[in-house]
């Protein structure tokens, strides 16, 4: 009788985000809130 066992271990580390990227990140943020109220306000007339 044979008994195989595989051993895995995945680390996951905390990517550090830099300016520039927080900044990107935070205009498509609000781009996406704003062109949700825009779909909901035209939903609301139709």
């Amino acid at each position: 009788m044979t008994l195989n066992i595989l051993f895995l271990t995945i680390t996951i580390k905390k990517r550090k985000v830099s300016a520039k990227e927080a900044a990107h990140q935070e205009m498509v943020d609000k781009l996406y809130e704003q062109n949700r109220d825009r779909q909901m306000t035209i939903h609301h007339f139709m």
